[in-house]
């Protein structure tokens, strides 16, 4: 993708370009204690019931408690924006939704908003602040593909070929950003959904991890053209998959 480089420099992420991750659980205790023994991560408090993985110093993602029992138990994704406000009226006249209105978190880390796809695939935007997403990535352990499973995939090529044309096919595009058919991993009637992958050296190897922490294997490990993935659960419910490239 364009400007697809890792934040720690200070430049940030072009529009369009995943530049962070967060989980929504019950339980962030028991979220910290699967999560820093599977990946390595340490944690710190951000602000509300928010905590901060970072692994070797650099944030990697966030765990944050549901406010409402009812919230699904959920991992999901942010794409960069220098606006999120415009952006989401872009996304509403393209035949999605604004699900959250752009708020701005913590004291000046940057806008959120939760926003979906016309399918009703859930994401987010983060236009930064003093966060400016990911510190670390495509590396083990950390955040390393966003794949989206649609029922019409030539209707989300248009709607986000349309809001990311410049990450998605510039001419300095890397992305980092895929598409399938739900069909081809899930059953058909499961609803349409992003997927957070997370780069492991091993993805065989870590699945008795993951079954030995109270989580399990959802989907086993298949062959993509970016790598062997799997799709597991923690042990809150939570689905998330792990990549070996």
């Amino acid at each position: 993708m364009a400007e697809n480089r890792a934040s720690a420099n200070g430049t940030g992420y072009g529009e369009g370009v995943p530049c962070w991750v967060d989980a929504q659980l019950a339980d962030v205790e028991a979220g910290k204690r699967f999560y820093g023994e599977l990946f390595g991560w340490d944690f710190e408090e951000a602000f509300d019931s928010t905590v901060l993985a970072r692994l070797d110093g650099e944030p990697v993602a966030s765990l944050s408690r549901k406010t409402d029992g009812r919230m699904p138990t959920v991992w999901t994704v942010y794409f960069a924006t220098p606006d999120a406000a415009a952006l989401a009226g872009r996304i509403r006249a393209a035949g999605g939704q604004v699900v959250t209105a752009p708020v701005q978190v913590g004291a000046g880390l940057g806008t959120v908003a939760l926003v979906t796809d016309p399918e009703g695939a859930v994401f987010g935007l983060w236009q930064a602040g003093e966060h400016r997403g990911f510190g670390r990535r495509h590396e083990v352990g950390t955040f390393v593909w966003a794949e989206l499973y649609a029922r019409d995939t030539e209707a989300a090529n248009t709607f986000y070929g349309g809001l990311f044309h410049d990450a998605l096919f510039g001419p300095d595009a890397e992305p980092d950003f895929g598409r399938a058919a739900v069909s081809e991993v899930f059953p058909a009637m499961m609803p349409p959904h992003f997927v957070v992958h997370f780069r492991v050296a091993d993805c065989e190897g870590i699945l008795g991890t993951v079954n030995r922490l109270g989580g399990r294997v959802q989907v086993p490990p298949f062959e993509t053209s970016y790598g062997t993935v799997a799709v597991v659960t923690d042990d809150q419910g939570a689905s998330f998959a792990v990549l070996e490239r």
